[in-house]
């Protein structure tokens, strides 16, 4: 919490997080769509190696089918995390790119 919620008795809620995985594309979309309604604090939706076209995809789905320009993304961060081998792999660690894209709605 804030110290400006704390002195007005506020309490701020962290964004929601939706993380994307195999589902469908719009099954995202769906549920994001239901989040931005329910909050005024925004979504973001995180997704890891081959699942960051799909994020990506939701947010166009978002943009062209259901809120057009009432979408606002408020921002993209891109990294890289560094996971264990798998089992039978050996000893080498890989590096998976991740991707997290804030979104918000224009009242």
């Amino acid at each position: 919490m804030t110290r400006m919620a704390e002195s007005t008795g506020e309490q701020r809620s962290a964004p929601t997080v939706i993380y994307i995985g195999r589902k469908p594309t719009l099954v995202y979309a769906v549920a994001t769509l239901m989040q931005l309604n329910q909050t005024s604090e925004g979504v973001t939706l995180k997704a890891r190696g081959r699942s960051i076209s799909r994020a990506v995809d939701t947010v166009e789905v978002l943009k062209r089918r259901f809120l057009g320009d009432k979408l606002m993304v408020r921002g993209i961060k891109l990294g890289t995390e560094t996971m264990p081998p798998r089992e039978g792999e050996g000893l080498r660690e890989r590096n998976v790119s991740s991707m997290e894209i804030s979104l918000g709605k224009v009242e």
